[in-house]
């Protein structure tokens, strides 16, 4: 018997649930976010929210923005957590790889801090599928002449042809 798949994804949605598995491994209790930094069809850098790297985290000490009933979206100086993007350009850069000319694809839309820092890495294209409440890098992007597209959720099921 020759078993067929019932859908094959197109290459956005690939990476999108690429970046929804990295953020699985977020430590943050309000939003999982993950990161995936893509050239020419080939990842480059992963990055998800949590604090840190040898440091404490949100599930080990709980969320200070709940603590203090600040709203999503503001007062970003508060969090103890690097942002996905924060990540996925931390990572390049300690592996030495340029994010020039790369598509991010992601969980969520940036902040407007990692808005300013995916500008200045030369990113040339932002895809995601969830919206983080914090709109000001639409405007930001435009000037900068990055591409947005937000796409549909991708299905969280994986296809295994066994």
């Amino acid at each position: 018997m020759v078993r067929t798949r019932s859908h094959r994804p197109d290459i956005d949605e690939y990476f999108l649930k690429i970046a929804s598995v990295v953020a699985e491994r977020s430590t943050c209790l309000r939003h999982h976010v993950g990161a995936v930094a893509v050239r020419d069809k080939h990842i480059l850098a992963t990055g998800y929210n949590g604090a840190p790297a040898g440091l404490k985290d949100c599930l080990e000490l709980g969320c200070l923005r709940d603590e203090l009933h600040i709203p999503s979206g503001t007062r970003h100086e508060i969090c103890r957590a690097i942002h996905a993007e924060q990540n996925v350009i931390i990572q390049a850069s300690l592996h030495g790889v340029s994010l020039n000319g790369a598509t991010i694809y992601c969980t969520h839309t940036p902040c407007i801090l990692c808005a300013k820092m995916l500008v200045n890495a030369k990113i040339n294209r932002y895809v995601s599928f969830g919206r983080y409440n914090d709109s000001g890098f639409i405007r930001l992007f435009k000037e900068a002449g990055i591409e947005v597209d937000l796409k549909e959720r991708p299905p969280s099921q994986i296809s295994y042809l066994d």
